[in-house]
């Protein structure tokens, strides 16, 4: 059993956009890390999608040997809409989804990550190219999803009935973030919320971390969907179905808990609806699927009393990486850094750092493996 450190290089997109650290660069960066040589991209942030031509692809190579780094996954997407007359039927996505197989192939990456939302249906339809280039398909767990819902046992369930290696599970490890970051709460009090609403959605989440929260389950859709609905619910007393109750409950409480609420304070209280309320136990059970991880993170900080020492306050990190040990996991867990988003209100000499946030998680995983 062997943990192995990466980064994914949607880590460095802030540096990207402004021009500060290109594929090169951040290769470089990533290969300069102790301990840490794993590289997962985000075919269109990196590559000249959907042929960057043999010139690049010898160049990539060169790239991996010059800093002693490997490709370990290549992140694709879907744009089912990117035909004006119709959207995409699913035998088009997996036909689009093959092509992205046979270019993660001749760029030496043995693992291609689908999104959460692809459909089961889609990915088997790709299996036999997959198997051919010797591809593993990983479905990404991203919050709210839970490892206990049904895009998840669907495919374990599949894998364990074929026999099948060739698809598996992409945990984010977002799925053990358990109340807000604080890069997000600084974010929404700039943009007016109160301190009360940053308060409460702090106790929401303690509540639902308890096992209290079956009223706010809403795992069956994602996090964005979470947000517009919610946002459309408080405007306008609309919502679906499926997220109505959870909606209410969160009007109620936050209504219970701030003093003549604005719609920015029920938002920042909606975030606790984001969480996925996962088990470790069930990562352990599941290690075995796991293609690779996706250590997702928000924003590091000292540990209490503990100069030099690193963590993500939000994230349990250490209980994900625990599981995975205790599992057998043996693979690559790959920094992902999103806090960045959250201070892209200020000026540039404001913005954080991605490559100190970056060596700072990757102290963190270290130290986490080797406990």
């Amino acid at each position: 059993m062997t943990l192995r450190r990466g980064v994914s290089l949607y880590s460095f997109q802030q540096s990207q956009f402004f021009k500060d650290l290109m594929l090169d660069d951040q290769i470089a960066e990533v290969g300069g890390i102790v301990g840490c040589n794993g590289i997962e991209i985000i075919d269109e942030m990196s590559l000249r999608y959907p042929d960057p031509g043999e010139a690049f692809v010898r160049h990539w190579f060169a790239m991996m040997d010059r800093h002693g780094t490997v490709p370990v996954a290549m992140d694709v997407g879907m744009d089912v809409l990117q035909f004006r007359d119709h959207v995409m039927t699913h035998e088009e996505c997996a036909e689009r989804l093959r092509q992205d197989i046979r270019l993660a192939k001749r760029l030496g990456f043995g693992i291609v990550r689908v999104l959460s939302v692809t459909p089961f249906e889609v990915m088997k339809m790709a299996e036999a190219e997959a198997e051919r280039c010797d591809v593993r398909l990983g479905k990404e767990v991203h919050q709210p999803m839970a490892l206990e819902g049904p895009q998840v046992t669907e495919i374990v369930e599949y894998a364990e009935r074929s026999g099948s290696r060739t698809f598996g599970i992409v945990p984010d490890l977002g799925i053990y973030q358990f109340r807000p970051s604080e890069a997000l709460l600084k974010w929404f009090r700039r943009k007016g919320a109160s301190d009360e609403a940053c308060t409460a959605v702090g106790l929401l989440s303690e509540v639902i971390r308890a096992g209290n929260g079956a009223d706010f389950d809403v795992s069956l859709h994602t996090a964005g969907n979470i947000r517009s609905d919610f946002r459309r619910f408080i405007t306008s007393g609309e919502a679906p179905e499926t997220c109505a109750t959870a909606f209410r409950a969160v009007r109620a409480f936050a209504e219970a808990e701030i003093d003549r609420p604005t719609e920015l304070d029920f938002l920042v209280v909606g975030e606790a609806l984001t969480f996925s309320r996962t088990s470790p136990e069930t990562l352990r059970q599941m290690a075995g699927h796991v293609t690779h991880v996706h250590a997702k993170f928000y924003e590091m900080s000292e540990m209490p009393e503990q100069s030099g020492v690193y963590e993500d306050a939000s994230i349990d990190t250490a209980a994900a990486v625990g599981a995975l040990k205790a599992g057998g996991f043996d693979g690559w867990l790959n920094s992902e850094y999103e806090g960045q988003r959250y201070y892209q209100d200020r000026t540039r000499a404001d913005l954080m750092s991605e490559v100190d946030q970056v060596r700072k998680h990757q102290s963190m995983l270290q130290r986490l493996i080797e406990a």
